[in-house]
């Protein structure tokens, strides 16, 4: 006769067994297929999330997805800059980039965030590839041009912000080929401009560029909160372009969170079939939404 613990044991077992057989479908459809995962937050200061992040990055290509992670390191190059004595400017909120701080951003992007994310890949059983945008010709930059309103006179200024750019051109190439050798590319935000600069790049806005290069079936945006929230703080699993529009002019969203869906609507508006805004501080979110009925943040589509 079984004991009680044999029953507990076999129901574990069977929950585990249904749990792979709900993944089943989303296996299917995902074989080959391409996601672009932006990495940062909270997520990347904590050992354990990144542990956990690196596990689900290598999940993904040992069941036949292919994974691009592309990661930010805002708060690091900020430490960075301190401990140097370099000073920061800001203009509404946005860094500007002066000759030493881009030469800071890149070190620590391209040096320690690049290598630290690729030696956790390592350690999960998978092989990472770390990059920036100067590799292989990944992603060609130019300068950002932002205006700012005088709040007196209300005549709009042009700001410069020094060494911010923009993607305006990626070749896949190196991403591909790393890709077909069993690789995970590990992508710095970092990329040259025709005037032969080097250019510090949004990462959100880097990998909403590279997803759409590459026609993902996902972009990833880690965060650090639930997904898009309504108005009681409930999350909305499901958007399209137009409901984003609406949730900005009632306000609903602002903030730090329209730049973030203004990436996802560019990204899928260009090729990419669908962007997911996701809490990087759940452990294993990525594969809570990718294999999940329910998934797990909010989805953004055409």
């Amino acid at each position: 006769m079984s004991s009680p613990h044999d029953s507990a044991h076999q129901q574990a077992m069977l929950a585990k067994a249904e749990t792979l057989v709900e993944a089943l479908p989303y296996l299917q459809r995902y074989a080959g297929q391409t996601f672009v995962v932006k990495y940062g937050g909270h997520a990347m200061g904590d050992p354990e999330l990144a542990h956990d992040f690196a596990e689900d990055v290598v999940l993904l290509k040992a069941v036949g997805i292919n994974p691009v992670v592309v990661h930010g390191g805002g708060p690091q190059i900020g430490a960075m800059l301190k401990k140097l004595g370099v000073e920061s400017r800001f203009i509404d909120g946005l860094r500007v980039t002066d000759k030493a701080t881009a030469e800071v951003a890149e070190m620590v992007l391209s040096g320690a965030i690049n290598k630290e994310i690729v030696g956790w890949i390592g350690k999960a059983g998978g092989k990472a590839l770390g990059i920036s945008g100067k590799d292989g010709g990944l992603v060609k930059a130019t300068k950002v041009q932002r205006t700012t309103r005088d709040p007196d006179s209300q005549i709009e200024q042009v700001v410069d912000l020094g060494f911010v750019g923009d993607p305006t051109h990626v070749d896949t190439t190196i991403l591909e080929t790393a890709s077909a050798a069993g690789m995970i590319p590990v992508v710095a935000p970092i990329a040259p401009g025709e005037d032969g600069e080097t250019y510090n790049i949004n990462a959100d806005t880097m990998a909403g560029a590279i997803a759409a290069a590459l026609g993902a079936a996902r972009l990833f945006l880690l965060t650090d909160v639930p997904g898009v929230l309504d108005k009681d703080k409930q999350l909305l699993t499901d958007l399209r372009p137009a409901d984003i529009e609406r949730l900005r002019s009632d306000g609903t969203i602002s903030g730090g969170m329209i730049p973030k869906l203004e990436t996802c609507v560019h990204a899928v508006e260009a090729g990419c079939e669908a962007a997911v805004v996701l809490d990087g501080r759940v452990p294993h979110a990525m594969l809570l939404e990718v294999f999940t009925s329910r998934g797990a943040g909010t989805l953004i589509r055409k």
